[in-house]
């Protein structure tokens, strides 16, 4: 009996081999360790199906180009997939989009507002933290905005940076560029041009910039955003629209 137990050790023990690992199964629940280095707690709420879909911008708006792996990016590659996909989804009959973004490439964010707008499903927006620079027209792409209290936006004019090649051409590229901000905008809000523009060249509101910082009760009553509010009145106003449309697709067109 204890010769058989020292081979059996030894068996077990054997230089080389690999302990057996078992592996997760399908069904099996994530490991608490696992949740606490993703979601930083144990556990998180699993609600059921829902009917509206949920998309988050934060950080920097990233481009064309890839940033540096500190920054804490949104990609607009992956983002648009995912708007082409819940306009697909007949089980989705609302998108909520939360904002907190410092903006970044022009280019891109407009791509994601236009696609936004162009949305044929209801769209509420709400701006939690910031807003900023190209996020505004995100923010306005929706068919209703909503704006912490606290929340703020940056409104000011494009930035370039790099090697320029022939100034007045490059010049004239921006103020075009600028002018398909201004104009996209001013039709997706209630804000005038004048007042936009008088906002984004304003001189001593930020340091070192031109441009204005705009709070959440100053950007309603300007008429950049809808109303103030969090998630809770986005949901709110998100499933108000929702009926509309429903009975409005019920009721068939009138004549």
């Amino acid at each position: 009996m204890h010769r058989h137990s020292e081979v059996s050790v030894r068996q077990e023990t054997e230089p080389g081999e690999k302990p057996e690992v078992q592996q997760p199964m399908p069904g099996d629940k994530p490991d608490v360790t696992d949740m606490i280095q993703q979601l930083g707690q144990t556990a998180v709420p699993t609600p059921g199906e829902s009917n509206i879909y949920c998309l988050t911008i934060i950080g920097q708006i990233e481009g064309h180009l890839v940033l540096p792996p500190q920054n804490k990016t949104t990609k607009y590659e992956h983002l648009i997939p995912q708007l082409v996909a819940a306009e697909q989804n007949p089980k989705i009959e609302g998108l909520l989009i939360i904002l907190n973004t410092v903006g970044g490439d022009v280019e891109a964010g407009l791509a994601i507002a236009e696609m936004i707008a162009s949305l044929t499903k209801p769209t509420v927006t709400v701006v939690i933290g910031g807003g900023h620079s190209i996020g505004v027209p995100i923010a306005v792409a929706s068919n209703y905005s909503l704006i912490a209290e606290s929340a703020t936006m940056t409104i000011h004019p494009i930035r370039m940076t790099g090697l320029v090649i022939g100034v007045p051409q490059t010049f004239e590229y921006i103020e075009k560029m600028q002018e398909r901000v201004v104009r996209f905008v001013t039709s997706h809000s209630n804000i005038t041009d004048h007042t936009f523009k008088e906002l984004m060249f304003k001189t001593g509101e930020l340091n070192r910039d031109i441009g204005t910082s705009v709070g959440g009760n100053d950007a309603v009553k300007y008429g950049l955003i809808d109303g103030v509010g969090g998630i809770g009145e986005g949901l709110l106003q998100l499933n108000s629209l929702i009926d509309s449309r429903r009975k409005t697709a019920q009721g068939g067109p009138k004549q």
